[in-house]
């Protein structure tokens, strides 16, 4: 059996291990395990898109806490925002280079949890 080192006192001197509570890592982790942000990243797998249509793929989620999750996700270079000068304004939403990396692991963990919803005790899978 292996030991995490984080979990093992004063065995972790490295400050990128997200078991650390001085590790910036875990601002990142908090982000991208958020349910919006991984979902949000999702949706724009499939290229640029508006808010409008981003709201309509993202069931459930509110006007202003998907802007809330656009904005944080910019601010840390996953999401690039785009706004066409037209009449009236056209604003999409894609993925940066680093937005597009996320996107595999977030991936296959969406997958895992829809093939394994049946096997959540009290879930209503």
């Amino acid at each position: 059996m292996t030991t995490n080192p984080a979990t093992t006192a004063g065995a972790c001197d490295d400050p990128r291990s997200v078991y650390l509570a001085a590790c910036p890592c875990r601002d990142m982790l908090d982000l991208l395990a958020n349910k919006w942000s991984a979902l949000a990243l999702g949706a724009l797998e499939d290229g640029p898109q508006r808010f409008s249509r981003l709201r309509t793929r993202l069931q459930g989620v509110s006007p202003k806490v998907l802007t809330q999750t656009l904005r944080r996700l910019e601010e840390h270079g996953l999401v690039d925002r785009e706004i066409h000068a037209e009449v009236p304004p056209r604003v999409e939403y894609s993925l940066t280079p680093l937005g597009a990396d996320a996107c595999a692991p977030l991936s296959h963990l969406r997958d895992w949890v829809e093939l394994n919803i049946d096997r959540f005790p009290g879930t209503l899978g």
